[in-house]
């Protein structure tokens, strides 16, 4: 086992160092009851995030759009160095039981990535959650706070963190993402 770590750690670390590792397998945060995917559709704003290495730039938003099979085409734009940057991917339900147990993927090669819905009014904002464990030791997560709008009251924003916080999700290096200057660009 240790001599697997010894391997395994130094090629994942790019990966790790720039995300929120921490100790043990992933908690399994509570998601929203009765979620309505087609309602979750349109356009979200970032408002908050734990840092990502994926998501640089400012502006950042990612459009839904439900297609006739039942998944999302899923429009993800940010602007970087003074350029809009877009990639596309697919979100479906991967739990019918728990229909806000979302899976995203960027890449037919790749599998789909955890993209669970803790909360949302499908109207102004919406807490989301994704973690990936590696081999229960650790895990590297994500947690975005969105809204419908580029801004948020900060009592909202407060009150996704206490929620996340509630669900073992340690926020405490969630950063506010910049949302100035954006119409211009895009």
């Amino acid at each position: 086992m240790q001599v697997c770590l010894v391997v395994i750690l130094p090629l994942l670390w790019p990966l790790i160092n720039a995300q929120v590792p921490h100790w043990g397998p992933c908690p399994e945060p509570v998601t929203q009851p009765a979620f309505n995917f087609k309602l979750f559709m349109g356009r979200w704003f970032e408002i908050a995030k734990l840092p990502a290495q994926f998501e640089r730039g400012r502006c950042i938003e990612t459009n839904f759009t439900l297609q006739f099979d039942g998944t999302a085409r899923v429009l993800s734009s940010e602007i970087l160095k003074g350029e809009v940057r877009t990639i596309e991917g697919t979100a479906v339900v991967e739990d019918k039981k728990n229909p806000a147990k979302l899976g995203i993927s960027f890449s037919y090669v790749l599998p789909y990535s955890p993209y669970w819905i803790i909360s949302t009014d499908y109207v102004n904002s919406a807490l989301v959650y994704s973690c990936t464990d590696v081999l229960r030791l650790f895990h590297v997560d994500f947690a975005w706070i969105l809204g419908r709008s580029r801004s948020l009251p900060e009592s909202t924003i407060n009150h996704g963190k206490e929620v996340f916080t509630k669900n073992n999700i340690d926020v405490s290096r969630m950063v506010a993402s910049r949302q100035q200057g954006c119409d211009k660009l895009l």
